[in-house]
C-alpha cells in the first residue's frame, strides 16, 4: 500500500470538530463544530467556502446530498436542519427527537434524511414535502444510536446497547447482531458484503452481512471513552480507524495486519475520519484541526 502523507491542514476555528465528512464526489468536505456551526471546505486547496449557523448547540454530524445542493445536520439541541448549500440558509428544521441527535445522513437519492438520537430512535424525514413529523420511527434500540449508514435498500444502525441492526427495506426485515461491547460506529464495505463495527473495547470487527459471522478483528488502537469512527478505503483493501492516542491505523482487510500508522497528533484523540469515495485521500479530525492525507507524489505539482 502506498504511504500516505499530509496534503492539507484545515485550521477550522470551531472549538472542537465533532465530525468531518467528504461530500458525494470527494471534492468538498464538511466540518461540524462544538461552536454550533458547520463549515464547507475545499480541502484540496485548504479553502473555507461557507459557514452555516442556526443550531443552538454543538453540531454532531452532517451529510451532503447526492447532488451537493443540500446539507443535513444534527445537533445536541435535539434538532435536524436541512440547508441550502448555495444560500447558506436553513430550509427546514425538524424537531421530533426527545434528546441529542447524534448522527444523520441522506438516503441514496437524497429524498429522505435519516437521524439517530440519544432517545434510542431512528427517524426518517421526508425532505421533499413540508411535513414536520418523521415519516417513520424505528424504536428497536434500547440505548443511544451512535451511527447510521444507508444504502439503496439497507440501513445499518449501531447502538450503545451493544447491537448492530441491519434493516432490509426491500424485504421488510430487521437483523440484529449482539456484538458484546458498545458499538461506537459502523460502516459498510463498498461491495456490500460486510460491515465494519468499531467497539468500545478498542477493537474493530468485520462481520459477514448475510450470515452475521465474525470474519476478522483489528486491534492496536485505543478507544478509551471516545466514540471512535472507522472507514473502509475505496478499494475495500484496508480498514481504517482513529485512535484516542492520536494515530490513524490502517489494517489489511484480509490479514488484519497493520500496514501503516498516520500520526495526526500526540495523545489527542482522532475521533472522526472520512475516506474519499473513489481516491486514496483520508480526512482526520483532531480537536480543532482537520488533516487531509494523500499519496505522496514524487513529481512537484
Amino acid at each position: 500500500m502506498t504511504e500516505l502523507t499530509k496534503k492539507a491542514t484545515l485550521k477550522c476555528k470551531q472549538q472542537v470538530i465533532r465530525a468531518v465528512r467528504f461530500n458525494v464526489d470527494g471534492s468538498y468536505c464538511l466540518t461540524c463544530g462544538a461552536d454550533k456551526k458547520i463549515k464547507l471546505w475545499n480541502p484540496h486547496k485548504e479553502i473555507p467556502l461557507k459557514t452555516y449557523g442556526g443550531h443552538a448547540n454543538e453540531v454532531l454530524d452532517a451529510a451532503g446530498s447526492c447532488d451537493s445542493s443540500h446539507i443535513v445536520s444534527c445537533s445536541s439541541d435535539k434538532s435536524v436542519i436541512l440547508w441550502d448549500v448555495t444560500t447558506g440558509q436553513p430550509l427546514r428544521r425538524y424537531r421530533g427527537h426527545a434528546s441529542s441527535v447524534t448522527c444523520v445522513t441522506f438516503n441514496e437519492e437524497s429524498s429522505m434524511a435519516v437521524s439517530g438520537s440519544v432517545d434510542n430512535t431512528v427517524a426518517f424525514w421526508d425532505i421533499l414535502s413540508r411535513r414536520q413529523e418523521p415519516v417513520q420511527t424505528l424504536k428497536d434500540a434500547k440505548d443511544t444510536i451512535t451511527s447510521i449508514k444507508v444504502t439503496d435498500h439497507e440501513i445499518l444502525t449501531c447502538s450503545v446497547d451493544c447491537h448492530a441492526r441491519l434493516y432490509d427495506l426491500r424485504m421488510g426485515q430487521m437483523t440484529s447482531d449482539f456484538v458484546g461491547d458498545i458499538v461506537t460506529y459502523g460502516s459498510l464495505t463498498h461491495d456490500g458484503q460486510c460491515y465494519v463495527l468499531s467497539c468500545s473495547d478498542s477493537t474493530v470487527k468485520l462481520f459477514d452481512k448475510d450470515s452475521g459471522e465474525l470474519l476478522n478483528t483489528f486491534k492496536g488502537h485505543k478507544s478509551k471513552d471516545f466514540l471512535i469512527e472507522n472507514a473502509v478505503n475505496a478499494k475495500d483493501s484496508h480498514v481504517i480507524s482513529g485512535s484516542a492516542t492520536g494515530e490513524v491505523w490502517y489494517w489489511d482487510l484480509i490479514s488484519s495486519t497493520c500496514t501503516q500508522k498516520l500520526v495526526h497528533s500526540r495523545n489527542k484523540p482522532v475521533v472522526s475520519i472520512s475516506h474519499h469515495p473513489t481516491d486514496n485521500f483520508l480526512l482526520t479530525a483532531c480537536e480543532d484541526e482537520v488533516v487531509m492525507w494523500g499519496e505522496s507524489t514524487t513529481m512537484e505539482e
